[in-house]
């Protein structure tokens, strides 16, 4: 176990930034088309392809998930993908042609560090296609891909992932890109509100604090309306309907009220991706699908959390510092 999303069998994932740009893409590829479904909880979020991920809609398997900075501009990440998986030949088949099925979700960093003056358009499509194409099962934590110029409202933000098994034997694994409004840790110190789900000091483990300050529970959130979002991607080995990945996403959400406060806020643009390879049948089609609910969560409120804590500032002025520069 890597202790990330790779854990899942046939699942990938590629990161693609510009230094310069302070901005960039994590791609989520599976090696066979996964059932899939979604979650949107934010009141401002960007997302392409997600209507075809209800359950009623027709088209049942996806190949991979493109998360981007860049606001609407980087949903042109789906494209470069799209581009890749073209290229392998995958995609859903219509007759002899063949269409990519890429869903994807975006981030606000446009008014964080780095230089967004790119010419006609915009750089998101070619860094799509880098993530796909480099997509491994070893990838890099914290400020990389779509979590470069993510930030929290008092520290960096970036790129997280977590694994675990559950009691019958199914691999679950989340990847998050944080860039949310609220706060990771505790009234601004050192500890994480995710403490309690830590696993082998993953993040630190500073645990909860003794005593919560007095004004932690205080709701301090940065910027303004859709400047905020944390991008999620469940994955698990086992064998769901459409219907099962969205209640899988559904309860998924609760790991962002577990690690981020204030979450799902007016501000932000939350969404949750689940996404099942198959391997796996659960052990029961309601109590399996709980107990697989309970796990994703706790396994994305940590992913979040190491987001945080594996994270780099960026090397601009005014940029906001990294947990490891106040606490390490």
């Amino acid at each position: 176990m890597r202790n990330l999303i790779t854990d899942v069998a046939g699942v990938r994932v590629g990161n693609a930034g510009d230094a310069k740009l302070g901005s960039g893409v994590t791609v989520v590829v599976f090696d066979a088309p996964a059932v899939a479904s979604v979650d949107v909880r934010g009141g401002g979020p960007g997302t392409r392809e997600t209507a075809l991920l209800d359950p009623a809609q027709t088209v049942e398997g996806i190949d991979a998930i493109a998360l981007a900075g860049g606001s609407a501009f980087g949903l042109d990440a789906a494209s470069g993908v799209q581009a890749y998986l073209r290229e392998q030949g995958r995609g859903f088949q219509v007759r002899e042609a063949r269409v990519p099925i890429v869903p994807g979700a975006i981030l606000f960093d446009l008014l964080g560090a780095g230089d967004k003056n790119w010419t006609r358009y915009p750089p998101y499509r070619e860094l799509g296609y880098d993530a796909a194409r480099t997509a491994a099962l070893e990838f890099a934590l914290g400020s990389s891909g779509a979590g470069l110029g993510a930030t929290t409202v008092d520290l960096k933000g970036g790129i997280g992932s977590a694994s675990a098994v559950t009691p019958n034997g199914a691999i679950v694994g989340a990847l998050a890109a944080v860039n949310a409004a609220g706060s990771v840790v505790v009234g601004g110190g050192p500890h994480f509100w995710a403490a309690p789900f830590e696993q082998d000091g993953e993040f630190g483990g500073r645990g909860l604090p003794a005593k919560f300050p007095p004004k932690s529970l205080t709701p301090r959130t940065k910027g303004g309306v859709r400047e905020n979002t944390t991008l999620a991607v469940v994955a698990t080995d086992a064998a769901l309907t459409k219907a099962q990945a969205n209640r899988l996403a559904v309860m998924a959400q609760t790991g962002l009220a577990r690690a981020i406060y204030p979450v799902h806020t007016p501000l932000d643009g939350d969404v949750v991706f689940a996404a099942a390879t198959g391997t796996k049948r659960l052990s029961d089609p309601v109590l399996g699908l709980a107990e697989l609910g309970a796990i994703a969560a706790n396994v994305l409120a940590r992913a979040i959390a190491r987001a945080v804590y594996e994270a780099s500032a960026l090397p601009f002025p005014g940029a906001l510092p990294s947990w490891r520069d106040k606490f390490s």
